[in-house]
Formats: structure tokens, C-alpha cells, sequence
């Protein structure tokens, strides 16, 4: 194939303006936390990055509790990157990556949250979106499913069926729940009375959501193998969407994958491409669901998603997460041949979408991705230091 003097040289021209535009971003310098009061599942923690050219990037670093030891975590892993270019993210996987890793939740958490505030403030230093940086947008909207689990403080079947309507009532068309949460550790009666119920709240919700919208259960890995089959066919009536996590163990996921009649969900907890890797190979779900707090952030859950679509499976990132959180996986998400669907905690607090500068808007269960550089968000400090966590 041969190139057109003209085209090479306006190759040429666009690397050196991303090079200029590298060099005019400045390096990492400093950094601010927002703890903000959600509710009883958890806070939301929030992390803002800014670098000696005055640049700011934000990212999400809540739900790995105790968030004060993900603090922790947080100011040791800027000392890596505190003096460095927010274009280093490679630079900065291949030091912190594994380490994170190696620290669990937390780690995991801050080692993202970071991530995310480079790319954040790549693209306002390139003047582009942040989907540009991942290939482009295949999808200008992003399909999300409203996930009444957390919100849902009655746990029978009114109470779910309670925050089902209002959902509905807000244009979603695919609701998720999480009914067997809490379910007793014992094999006994009282168990099993547990199992029934959960599974009588899930057909409230499928009562009430009518047989036109889509139903999604939540297993949280209560159940050992027996029991997980035995739930999947009972499952079965409520035509759902897809039946998540409902063991632990990639050889009972799988086990459960093969005898289930609905599509597979699951490896919300997962970090890195290495882990979904012998996820995948072991057949466990149908659908994997990265999420960009947990995972390594956003080049990795790109990277997770690619390895999955050479696999014919389809990616529906998990992140009940702040709006901070949700922009990041939207803008990934975007750019997914073989993305599926996207998770919102519905109903946590009525006032998140203020959260963020514009406001978060969803119309028909959809949230339009925004053409502003970076993730094209800020944090509006007013609303995050009026519900600020106070020791």
C-alpha cells in the first residue's frame, strides 16, 4: 500500500501535535478527595488530580470499604505518579499495576480511581472526548440498567416491587435485584424459607415491571452448586435477562452456566485482564461484567472487553457506582463492539445527579455521552461538600 506524501505528512503533523499536546498537559502535582454520604450500602469517594499546567481530572474510588484504607492507598500510589505526565498510564500500569492487585479491594479501587483521572485529563489537554482515546464511539447513548438492589431498604416483595415502579416510571426498561442478599448461613429450614422468598420477590418484580421489560437477578455467589441449579430452574418462569453470579467458583459458574436456559452473568470483583482470562476459559458466564472501580480502570476494562469479544461473549460493565464512575465506564462502553448493557443504582439518593456539572440526565434508560473533552464531567463541589461524610 502506498501512502500519499500529503497523508504522511499530516501523520507526521498529528503526532506532533499530540506530543505538544502531551507536553502542554504538565505533570501530576496534586490531588483532593471528596467523601460524600450515600446511604446504608456505602459512601461514595471521589478523587480529583490536578497537574502543574492546571489541568483536572476526576475518577471514582468508592465501594471497597473501609474507604479511609483505600485513602491510604490512594496517596501512596500518587507518589509513583506525582512528577510524571498523565500520558504515562502504561509507565504507571507496569509499576502499580500488580501491587495494586496484591492489596485487594482497595488496591484495586485506587489504582483505578487514578486511572481515570489520567485519561480525564488527556482528553482535555487533546480537546477530545474520552471515548476518542479508546477508538472512537460506535454509540452516541449508552443502554443502562437500573439496579434497585442497593435503594431497597424492605426486602420482601412489596418493598422490591415498591422501587420497581418508580423505575419504570423513569424510562428504564431493564430492572435488576439482588433478592437472596442475607440469606442464612445454615442448610436448614430457615434457609431454604429464605430461598423461597427471594425468589417470590423476584416474581413481584416481574409482576410488577410487566412481561414487555427485561428482569435481572443477582445470586451474589450465595449458593453452592446444588443449590444454584435448583434456583435456576425455579428461576426459569420469570424469563430473566440474565441469572448473575449465582455461585462461587468459576467451575460451579460454569456448571450452572450449562444447565441454565437464560444467558449468564458475572466477575464484577475481578481485576485484570489475567483474572477474566481463566474466568473466560472456564466457560462461567455468558456475559462478563467488568467494572471500572474494581478491574484496573478504563484501559483495562477495554482490554477485558476485546478479550471477551474475541471469546463471543458480550461485556455489560458492573458499576453501581457515582456519577464520576458511571461517565467513565459510558465512555468505554461506547466504544465496544460487544457491549451490552450498562449498570445504574437507582433511587440511592435524590439528588445524584447534581453530583456532577452538567447533570447526570437518563431519557428512556439511556445516558447520552457528552462531545466535552475528557469525560466531559466535572464534580459540582457545592452538592459533594453538602452530603460530605463528617467524622
Amino acid at each position: 500500500m502506498i501512502i500519499a506524501r500529503r497523508e504522511f505528512l499530516g501523520g507526521l503533523l498529528g503526532s506532533a501535535a499530540l506530543v505538544r499536546a502531551a507536553r502542554s498537559a504538565g505533570t501530576v502535582e496534586l490531588f483532593e478527595l471528596f467523601h460524600v454520604r450515600v446511604n446504608h450500602r456505602g459512601n461514595w469517594l471521589l478523587l480529583r488530580l490536578k497537574t502543574s499546567m492546571g489541568i483536572t481530572g476526576i475518577g471514582d474510588a468508592s465501594h471497597a470499604q473501609p474507604d479511609t484504607r483505600t485513602m491510604e492507598l490512594i496517596k501512596e500510589y500518587l507518589g509513583w505518579i506525582r512528577g510524571h505526565s498523565p500520558f504515562e498510564v502504561e509507565a504507571y500500569r507496569a509499576a502499580l499495576m500488580e501491587k495494586a492487585g496484591e492489596a485487594k479491594r482497595p488496591g484495586a479501587v485506587a489504582f483505578s480511581a487514578i486511572e481515570q483521572c489520567l485519561h480525564d485529563i488527556q482528553g482535555k489537554a487533546l480537546g477530545a472526548p474520552c471515548h476518542v482515546l479508546f477508538g472512537g464511539k460506535v454509540r452516541s447513548e449508552i443502554l443502562h440498567y437500573a439496579n434497585i438492589n442497593r435503594a431497597t431498604v424492605d426486602r420482601s416483595p412489596e418493598g422490591f416491587a415498591a422501587l420497581a415502579e418508580p423505575a419504570v416510571k423513569a424510562g428504564f426498561d431493564y430492572i435488576k435485584m439482588a433478592s437472596f442478599d442475607g440469606l442464612p448461613k445454615d442448610d436448614g429450614a430457615k434457609r431454604k424459607a429464605a430461598t423461597q422468598l427471594g425468589i417470590d420477590c423476584a416474581a413481584a418484580v416481574r409482576k410488577a415491571i410487566g412481561e414487555e421489560r427485561q428482569l435481572l437477578v443477582d445470586g451474589h455467589s450465595n449458593f453452592n452448586l446444588e443449590e444454584a441449579l435448583d434456583v435456576t430452574r425455579r428461576l426459569e418462569p420469570l424469563k430473566l435477562y440474565w441469572w448473575e453470579e449465582a455461585a462461587p467458583g468459576i467451575a460451579n459458574l460454569a456448571r450452572v452456566n450449562e444447565a441454565a436456559s437464560m444467558d449468564t452473568a458475572g466477575g464484577e470483583s475481578l481485576y485484570g485482564v489475567k483474572q477474566f482470562y481463566e474466568y473466560m476459559k472456564g466457560g462461567a458466564v455468558d456475559i462478563v461484567m467488568p467494572d471500572v472501580k474494581y478491574c484496573g480502570g478504563m484501559l483495562e476494562l477495554k482490554k477485558i472487553s476485546a478479550m471477551a469479544e474475541g471469546a463471543g461473549l458480550r461485556s455489560a460493565p458492573h458499576g453501581p457506582a457515582s456519577p464520576v464512575g458511571n461517565m467513565a465506564a459510558a465512555h468505554v462502553s461506547a466504544t465496544l463492539g460487544n457491549f451490552a448493557i450498562l449498570e445504574l443504582g437507582f433511587g440511592e439518593v435524590p439528588w445524584r445527579g447534581e453530583l456532577v456539572t452538567p447533570p447526570e440526565v437518563f431519557t428512556r434508560g439511556r445516558l447520552r455521552l457528552p462531545d466535552r473533552p475528557g469525560l466531559g464531567i466535572e464534580l459540582n463541589e457545592q452538592v459533594a461538600r453538602a452530603h460530605a461524610v463528617t467524622q
